[in-house]
Parts: C-alpha cells; sequence; structure tokens
C-alpha cells in the first residue's frame, strides 16, 4: 500500500544522473529537505563525478556515485534498480531526472510496491518561449524539484543559504591569504555550448580591465586540457590573475576558494551553480539561454545578468542549437565595458 506521508517513510532515492549543474541545482532544495526530516535516510544517486560536490551533507543523506558504464542498454536501469532496492530497501523514490534511464528505474520501483514521485519538466512551457509563442518565465528548476519531495509528504525545510555555516571559512591548500582590502573574483569562461559562452577574445578584454583593478585578484575556472591552453597564457601573462586548470585540485578546494571570493563571473554552466553552493554574488552572462526557462542560479539576482534584449532570445533551453543566423551575435554584441560595469556594481555594494 502506497504511504501517504513522511512519518512512515524510512529510506527514500533521490536520482539525478545529468549534467553537473543540474545536479549542483538539486542541493539547495535536498540539504534543507534532509535536515527537515532527520527520521527519515536519503540516498542520492547521480553521476560518479558529480559525487564530489556534496560537501558537508546532512548526516541522514548518503550520495552514491554510479559509473553508468556498468549498467548500459535497457537492462541496466532496471538492474541498477533492484541492486539499489536490494541493498537499501526504499519505501519512496524522488526522480528528479525523468529520462529513458530514470524511468526503467521508475517502473521497476513500482513493480516492487516502491511510492514514486517523478519531477515536471514543463517541456510544453518551454518550447514555448524558445519558438518565442510566450514571453512568461516558467516554473523554476528549483521549484520542479521541492514539489517532488512535496508529492512525498515529505517537509521542505528552512531556505537554503550556503552549504557552509555562517562565517565559516574552509580551508584548502589552493587558497591563498586573503588580505584585508583584497578583492577576489572568479571567472569561469567557458560552457558546454557556444550558443553559452562569450567570446574568448572578448572575454580577455574583459580580464586585462580587471587585472588593473586595485587590489583585484581573478581566478580563472574551467576542466580539461584544451581549456588549459587556452587560459594558461592569460595567467602567464599578468600577476594577479591564476588559472585553476594549472593546480590540481577537487571539487572541495574549488568550494573553499569560491567561498572566500567577493563575486564569480560565469556563463549560464556549471559554475553558475556552484557559485551558488557557498552564497557568493554571481554575475551571469546569457546567450542562447535565458533566465525565464527556469535554470537561473539559487538565490541569484536578475539584475546581476548581462544579456542583450533580441526577439530571437531565448532559441534554445539547453543552448545546444546552432544559431539560426550563424554568428551568436547574442553573445559577440555584449560588449566587455558591459560586464564590467556589472561586476564594478556587484563589487561596490
Amino acid at each position: 500500500m502506497a504511504k501517504n506521508n513522511s512519518d512512515t517513510l524510512k529510506t527514500v532515492l533521490i536520482t539525478r544522473f545529468s549534467a553537473l549543474g543540474d545536479v549542483a541545482m538539486t542541493i539547495p532544495i535536498v540539504y534543507p529537505m534532509c535536515k527537515a526530516n532527520p527520521k527519515v535516510s536519503f540516498v542520492f544517486a547521480t553521476r560518479k563525478m558529480a559525487q564530489g560536490i556534496f560537501e558537508n551533507c546532512p548526516e541522514n543523506l548518503i550520495v552514491l556515485g554510479i559509473d553508468l558504464d556498468d549498467y548500459k542498454g535497457i537492462t541496466g536501469p532496471v538492474k541498477l534498480a533492484s541492486n539499489l532496492q536490494h541493498r537499501y530497501d526504499f519505501d519512496a523514490v524522488a526522480d528528479l531526472h525523468d529520462v529513458l534511464r530514470t524511468k526503467l528505474m521508475v517502473a521497476t520501483f513500482k513493480r516492487k510496491g516502491v511510492r514514486v514521485a517523478v519531477i515536471n519538466k514543463g517541456h510544453k512551457e518551454k518550447r514555448q518561449l524558445t519558438k518565442g509563442k510566450s514571453h512568461q518565465p516558467v516554473v523554476s528548476t528549483h521549484a520542479r524539484y521541492k514539489a517532488v519531495f512535496s508529492a512525498l509528504g515529505l517537509k521542505l525545510g528552512e531556505e537554503f543559504t550556503s552549504i557552509y555555516t555562517q562565517g565559516e571559512k574552509p580551508k584548502s591548500p589552493i587558497v591563498p591569504a586573503k588580505e584585508k582590502g583584497d578583492r577576489w573574483i572568479a571567472i569561469a569562461p567557458f560552457s558546454q555550448h557556444k550558443g553559452k559562452e562569450y567570446p574568448l577574445e572578448q572575454m580577455k578584454l574583459v580580464i586585462a580591465e580587471m587585472s588593473r583593478w586595485e587590489h583585484c585578484y581573478l581566478f580563472l575556472m574551467g576542466g580539461g586540457a584544451k581549456e588549459r591552453e587556452l587560459l594558461d597564457p592569460i595567467m602567464m601573462r599578468y600577476s594577479n590573475v591564476l588559472s585553476l586548470l594549472h593546480i590540481k585540485h577537487s571539487f572541495a578546494d574549488e568550494l573553499a576558494l569560491l567561498n572566500h571570493c567577493d563575486v564569480m563571473l560565469t556563463m549560464d554552466s556549471a559554475n553558475m551553480h556552484l557559485a551558488s553552493l557557498v552564497g557568493i554574488p554571481v554575475v551571469s552572462v546569457w546567450g542562447a539561454t535565458h533566465p525565464s526557462c527556469g535554470f537561473m542560479g539559487w538565490h541569484q539576482a536578475l539584475k546581476d545578468t548581462v544579456q542583450l534584449d533580441l526577439d530571437c532570445r531565448p532559441c534554445s533551453v539547453y543552448g545546444n542549437k546552432k544559431c539560426r543566423y550563424g554568428d551568436y551575435h547574442c553573445m559577440k554584441d555584449i560588449s566587455p565595458e558591459l560586464i564590467l560595469d556589472k561586476v564594478k556594481t556587484v563589487l561596490e555594494r
């Protein structure tokens, strides 16, 4: 028989196997929810590479990094669900992903009599935005996550502010000493898709100007050998610019550094959501995508975004579509001065 409220729940599975940013977006909802339901044990199943962002997680939350190569094909998700159910004996499942993999897992859990709640992604409303048939912002992804837990009768908890307690300054080998009066700016210039990435040559102008700001230190963030090759020459040119790609570090180190920063300049990317985990101000640059599609960072201000008001925006929910004009002018036409002014405004706030 289905269970109707959190008092009858003992162990709940949460699933989200998507990109790093989508997983990071779950934390401001999942952490307070876990703390508000201390008698329930939660297991969060995600990709192995995303496991490291769950810093300072609640005591009743286990994070499982799953190697999806071990569960390929149609039978893979069924096998994964069966293995997890045998190991943990779940009372309920919160599917925050709703793709073929988790649909197959959900079907398996249902056959075993486990209660299930699934996210409503709002695909129709988002398509209306990208086709220009609507300009009404859709329900945020964070609100959609909350709805899944509410459907299981779970308490949502207090508003999330940071993975760290108030005043906590986590230490890390990669975090240098910060002198009084110094201003630290984290810059994440890359994104998975071209439609979400500010042209690097223009970003170099932004970095060049910021490097001249008094008592200002810049930390460049990214991932992969190609991005390191692009950022290392920039780092070598300025004494107050450091590329993190030049230093071996973990997500814990990266989050510790972000916690010391005064602002982050980022694209619509995973880094935008990582910044939300430590509660620092964010200046985000938007091109093909748009905050109205529901993927704005947790508690980030719309007034701190940099974007152009164009009839063709948004043309994509995820930024993976090619520009219909071929020039990505939604990004190219953003002047470095517009970004610099926005960062200055945040720093002087």
